[in-house]
């Protein structure tokens, strides 16, 4: 699907979400309380956004350090913006990836190290998010079983800790696991008929294996001679994750209104580890929904839609404005097109074991 039309669909959604949650909420009081919340308290939910646009650009700093390469803190502002603009228009967020790879390219990063320093990345916020789920059942069991939907979340990320640490545990020590599943993933689907030529089955084969080759020499380098940096660029995602959790809280203080700020922080967290996996362009839809019920824990319903619009829009939709004109500006929507539909070429995944082999 072409970039522009998934944009069009990520902003439709996004507009309707908050239509329906403003119209589900609001009512003649919401205002009144509106006007008396505390500016202070608001201006510092915009401070902690853009702390945490920093700690990101710190963590590809420390990253890119992990892995052997320096960037500029000025050059990886825009990384971490289009990130924002990639995965508002895909489903998972999936597309920020491919953006972070071609922005790395462009600062000097060669593709196989760009591709291992956003997988990490990816893989450590998701890790935090999923690790909140034993430590919040061991910290507040009572408050998060006593929620249907809180309790769904849990069982959520549950699932998904117990198959991700297997995966890249098996992905890292016997990478050969990997290529034999994918090899009979692969010919099941030429026995089924999805793939009709040989040389089709063989091109796709050889390409995976050259990705799961490319992605665990870069993860074997992040974790030996990198060992330092790659140490210093969790305690970094720590210090970020921290800092975007707080902004939730930070408004329903502002609202005049107390909050358990741990409570509040963990169902955050659980939140935002689902909407990586929501099947909407950027967990759009979900996350106003899901924003608005994790707000009415803890805020009348009248103030929770209002609230939900606004964590989202000064949390991600400022990002995603930002990184929509620094797209626009650098590549163009044909140009985003080409990003995402690479195939060949330097920012092609065929290309990447010869360039990894460039990458010293």
């Amino acid at each position: 699907m072409a970039v522009r039309k998934s944009f069009s669909i990520f902003v439709t959604i996004v507009i309707v979400s908050i239509m329906g949650v403003l119209f589900f909420s609001i009512d003649s009081e919401t205002f009144g309380i509106l006007k008396n919340a505390d500016k202070g308290l608001l201006s510092l939910a915009l401070l902690l956004v853009v702390c945490g646009w920093g700690l990101d650009c710190l963590k590809f700093i420390t990253l890119a350090r992990a892995a052997g390469e320096h960037i500029s803190f000025k050059k990886t502002l825009p990384v971490v913006w289009i990130n924002y603009f990639g995965s508002a228009i895909t489903p998972m967020q999936s597309g920020g990836g491919p953006f972070q790879i071609y922005m790395l390219y462009k600062n000097g990063i060669c593709v196989g190290k760009s591709v291992a320093i956003t997988l990490v990345r990816t893989i450590q916020v998701i890790l935090l998010l999923a690790l909140v789920v034993p430590f919040a059942i061991i910290q507040e069991p009572e408050f998060l079983f006593q929620h249907h939907v809180v309790k769904w979340f849990v069982l959520y990320a549950a699932i998904f800790i117990v198959a991700a640490t297997s995966f890249i545990t098996i992905s890292v020590v016997r990478p050969r696991w990997i290529k034999y599943i994918s090899s009979g993933f692969l010919v099941k689907m030429r026995r089924s008929s999805f793939i009709v030529k040989p040389r089709v089955l063989v091109s796709m084969a050889r390409r995976i294996n050259a990705e799961i080759d490319t992605y665990n020499e870069n993860i074997r380098q992040f974790l030996s001679a990198g060992k330092f940096w790659l140490l210093i660029s969790l305690l970094v995602a720590i210090a970020h994750l921290c800092v975007y959790l707080s902004i939730m809280p930070v408004l329903i203080l502002a609202a005049g209104f107390n909050v358990e700020f741990f409570q509040c922080i963990l169902v955050e967290a659980l939140l935002l580890f689902l909407l990586y996996f929501v099947p909407t362009p950027g967990g759009s839809g979900a996350a106003e929904g899901g924003a608005a019920a994790i707000f009415a824990l803890f805020v009348p319903w009248n103030l929770a839609g209002v609230l939900a619009v606004i964590w989202r829009v000064i949390s991600e939709y400022t990002g995603v404005a930002l990184g929509t004109v620094i797209a626009v500006r650098l590549l163009g929507w044909g140009g985003a097109d080409e990003v995402m539909k690479e195939e060949d070429g330097k920012l092609g995944y065929d290309n990447q074991q010869t360039d990894s082999s460039d990458c010293v």
